[in-house]
């Protein structure tokens, strides 16, 4: 075991003068893991990843490049396009083309990489716009996708790896509520969080008992370094050592950070690479997470002020009143503007209008109103967001099921302020390493 190895080695050998002949090892040894990996199974387990790539953030390009060179090791049943942002069908679409490029070459050297066709076949439009205040609208090609893969239970389970907003996945769940017994769910949520806050609502109001994994800050671990982290595996010589000048998808990879690894959604799939899938407090390539019994949420009625507290990755929830009318359930009349961003609120009862936020990072917050009517414009307030998560309960907090696992709340696994990043990054040379190995598949890197 690599852990082992390391145990074995003498202190003197692990000053930055030795580092990189064990990076060299690391490469030449891709197989060691410190993790259990499940690819040795008869059965690879089946999953449906749902992205927003194409919208805010480009790391979901880099994931999936990564997710499809490793799709030998996992049946891969469906990719959704989903919310949140500006993403379709077609970015997913257009990155099968590369992949298509290098898929010759890739086959050489591992002949059980899906194919470009299969891929395409199982690439499917999700919603476009995020969940009204109930959280979820119409059924889509993408939700019906999940309900039909979902009904295959003599296959095992199914694993959503979500990395965008929930809104296919609750609206699956809404149409058929019983599938959720055959779902495994891991989310990255964090950023996402905020965008997809009235599914997420949905889903821990009515389906509490799914078994889900919220990685809202542990995902981190996967491209933050620790302090003076140096060798070919650091996030300054990744790219040019072990992605330059390999195939289509190596020249591609540069358009996203400029080659810089992020690939925040990756730690969905490095669970199922190595680990113990059905146990998410064990060490793996998606870090340790840990049974939570509630999440957190706070109701404000008439808005929130700077004495407010409530946990970093909570769901915050105002309640306005305002004039009685006639408004459909699922029409955004007022908006809450929020560092930036403006995030719809709807008129859910007689008089009383409400919209929900997830803020990601500690800090204040203010906020401010924006809408046509005048009880609702302008209307100011704050609130401070602190970590850790869930921190205390209170009344309004969803309780959870006994399969709802989250980031571990214990200080001595915070990296630069994120919660449990650092039972992911303490295996980033093993899955570096390993990544590497596949790159170099493509050919020697251009000097």
């Amino acid at each position: 075991m690599l852990q082992i190895y390391f145990n074995l080695v003498p202190r003197q050998l692990t000053t930055n003068m030795y580092r990189p002949f064990l990076y060299l090892l690391l490469i030449a040894l891709p197989t060691i893991t410190s993790c259990t990996d499940p690819a040795g199974k008869s059965q690879r387990p089946r999953v449906i990843v749902s992205t927003d790539i194409g919208g805010t953030d480009p790391d979901d390009n880099q994931s999936l490049i990564h997710l499809m060179m490793y799709s030998d090791k996992v049946e891969i049943e469906g990719i959704l396009s989903s919310p949140y942002g500006n993403g379709r069908k077609q970015e997913i679409l257009r990155m099968i083309d590369i992949y298509e490029k290098d898929y010759p070459q890739l086959k050489k050297h591992n002949d059980k990489l899906a194919s470009p066709e299969h891929l395409r076949a199982v690439t499917k439009q999700g919603v476009i716009d995020i969940a009204p205040y109930k959280g979820y609208s119409v059924s889509t090609e993408g939700s019906k996708w999940i309900i039909s893969r979902a009904k295959q239970t003599d296959k095992g389970p199914l694993w959503m790896l979500v990395w965008g907003g929930l809104e296919d996945l609750a609206q699956a769940l809404h149409d058929e509520p019983e599938i959720k017994n055959y779902l495994r769910v891991f989310w990255i949520g964090g950023p996402n969080k905020k965008w997809s806050v009235n599914s997420y609502d949905y889903i821990a109001t009515h389906h509490a008992d799914l078994w889900f994994v919220e990685s809202n800050a542990t995902y981190r671990g996967w491209f933050m370094e620790e302090a003076n982290t140096g060798g070919p595996l650091s996030q300054e010589n990744y790219y040019k050592n072990h992605i330059k000048g390999h195939g289509h998808m190596g020249a591609d990879f540069f358009n996203y950070y400029d080659g810089q690894i992020k690939m925040g959604d990756t730690p969905s799939l490095g669970y199922l690479l190595h680990g113990q899938p059905e146990d998410p407090t064990k060490p793996s390539w998606g870090g340790r997470h840990t049974l939570v019994s509630y999440s957190s949420k706070h109701i404000f009625n008439q808005g929130s002020t700077g004495t407010d507290t409530v946990p970093t990755y909570g769901v915050v929830e105002w309640q306005f009143k305002g004039p009685t009318k006639v408004i459909p359930s699922d029409s955004a009349c007022f908006e809450v503007a929020i560092e930036g961003d403006t995030f719809p609120g709807f008129y859910i009862k007689e008089g009383i209008y409400a919209v929900r936020y997830s803020p990601k990072k500690a800090g204040t917050f203010r906020y401010r109103t924006l809408s046509d009517i005048a009880e609702l414009d302008g209307l100011e307030g704050e609130f401070v967001s602190t970590a850790p998560w869930p921190a205390t309960p209170n009344k309004d907090d969803y309780p959870l099921g006994g399969n709802w696992y989250s980031d571990r709340t214990d200080s001595r696994y915070f990296l630069e302020g994120q919660q449990g990043a650092k039972t992911l990054s303490v295996h980033r040379a093993e899955y570096l390493s390993d990544w590497a190995a596949r790159w170099h598949w493509l050919g020697e890197p251009s000097r």
